[in-house]
């Protein structure tokens, strides 16, 4: 019975307390009312009650079942869903073996698709169970011995394959495994990389898929060009122009410093040089960005514009450069206050060219003054 079921029962002006022969006590409500809890309420406690970790046993069948062409995508859901739910379950499935399979796994599908071996159907098929494999790899947050036994020429060449022609979201997941494998690789994995690792990678940062996905792109970037073998092979895979295009519409600090950091590798080539003269924003947004961004953006800009006066200054780049408010900017660096290296930099370009900028009417009445004697 409802707990006030008597009350309704009852005419409007009299109340069970006041009518002849009852007793109020009687009828008041219990002191502790039952209370039903909806369904919702229900499955959100469960949802909260932390799960049982899984065993290794558990794993290992797991992974064995996953081999069958029937069960792989339910197994590798499963492997999703227990990476999902904390971090115990991360590292058993590490110590298990599970990204060692997880890499093989990929390999095999991404050299499958790419030979043809595989029907239109079992494409589809191979297709999702990489991007299966793909996403429980990432979202298992591996150790750096984990991250280790990953960097392989032959993995690179699979995830390189899948940027190529995966779907977004492991193209996306591709280029952030591979920024996490190459912060722990060997040299000897690093100086390999192949011009198509490259040409993919200028395609992700000109897809801009998503932030992180750019940004892991610059972050392999950086890691790979010191060596002077890479920036030759980014420089040709038309990195240098992507990156100025996107200079010209980011505003944000962090990736305007990458694409900055980037810019001065490549710029350390005449390659590299010679593709940010050819784009006509090139020099300009290098400028742009010096005293705007951070003190370590100013820092890259500013190294950029020193190769080029160093090593690419023909009378048109020096005139360019005057016309489009470069030795200003240079006279200004070396008034205020930002690094020392920078200061110096700016001084010995201004130095280098006093002949053909010093006594230009480009530069303001108060800035020439600050203009170094040579």
């Amino acid at each position: 019975m409802d707990l006030f079921s008597e009350k309704q029962h009852l005419p409007r002006h009299e109340t069970a307390s006041c009518r002849p022969g009852i007793d109020a006590q009687h009828h008041s409500p219990p002191p502790h009312p039952v209370l039903v809890h909806p369904p919702r309420l229900a499955r959100r406690r469960e949802a909260a009650t932390p799960k049982a970790p899984v065993s290794k046993p558990q794993l290992m069948k797991l992974l064995k079942d996953a081999n069958s062409p029937q069960k792989q995508i339910k197994c590798l859901e499963t492997l999703k869903s227990m990476a999902s739910q904390n971090q115990t379950n991360k590292r058993c499935m590490e110590a298990a073996g599970a990204a060692e399979f997880l890499s093989s796994l990929v390999v095999k599908k991404t050299l499958e698709a790419s030979r043809g071996e595989d029907s239109e159907f079992d494409l589809s098929d191979s297709r999702k169970a990489c991007d299966e494999a793909l996403s429980v790899l990432y979202s298992l947050q591996l150790s750096e011995s984990g991250l280790k036994s990953l960097n392989n020429s032959e993995f690179v060449e699979s995830l390189t394959l899948v940027m190529q022609s995966g779907s977004y979201e492991s193209r996306a997941y591709s280029v952030m495994l591979l920024k996490s494998m190459l912060e722990v690789a060997d040299p000897s994995l690093l100086i390999n990389l192949p011009p198509e690792f490259f040409a993919e990678l200028a395609q992700i940062l000109n897809d801009q898929i998503s932030q992180k996905a750019s940004k892991a792109a610059l972050k392999v970037l950086i890691i790979a060009c010191p060596w002077g073998r890479n920036r030759i092979k980014a420089v040709e895979s038309g990195s240098v122009p992507v990156l100025i295009d996107l200079l010209l519409d980011s505003y944000e600090k962090r990736a305007c410093e990458m694409m900055l950091t980037v810019l001065d590798f490549l710029c350390q080539c005449a390659e590299g040089r010679a593709e940010l003269l050819k784009h006509g924003a090139g020099l300009a947004i290098v400028s742009k960005k010096i005293l705007r961004v951070s003190q370590a953006a100013s820092e890259r800009a500013v190294r950029i514009l020193h190769s080029v006066a160093r090593f690419s200054a023909t009378p048109r780049v020096l005139q360019e450069m005057l016309q489009i408010g470069i030795v200003t900017k240079l006279c200004l660096v070396v008034q205020v206050e930002c690094g020392s290296k920078t200061k110096e930099r700016a001084r010995d370009m201004l130095k280098l060219h006093a002949r053909a900028w010093r006594n230009s009417t480009c530069i303001p009445k108060n800035l020439i003054s600050s203009y170094p004697s040579y």
